[in-house]
């Protein structure tokens, strides 16, 4: 039963992983100017990304010190699902988590 749940919650981590991987990854695209917002597409996908990640990354912002231009909260959701990957990886093969 654990190695089910483990394993599910280690799918759903994995998939949240390359949901912030591709809003970071296309943050800078757009930011560097490689990608331009007045294409439908870019648009669409940047938008959407950022409407999904925002009511998580409000949370953690609130937390954060205000840096000005900088924003760390995707880094620290990067940190809590790298650390949730190991604990869904532990579940799943069902070792003790500590």
């Amino acid at each position: 039963m654990v190695s089910a749940f483990g394993g599910a919650l280690l799918a759903l981590v994995n998939v949240a992983w390359w949901i912030l991987v591709a809003h970071i990854i296309i943050g800078w695209l757009v930011n560097f100017q490689v990608l331009n917002l007045q294409q439908p597409i870019v648009a669409q996908i940047y938008f959407g990304l950022n409407r999904l990640l925002e009511p998580i990354y409000a949370p953690i912002r609130r937390f954060l010190p205000n840096t000005g231009a900088i924003d760390f909260s995707p880094l620290v959701l990067f940190i809590i699902i790298v650390f949730l990957q190991g604990v869904a990886s532990k579940l799943k093969y069902e070792q003790p988590l500590f």
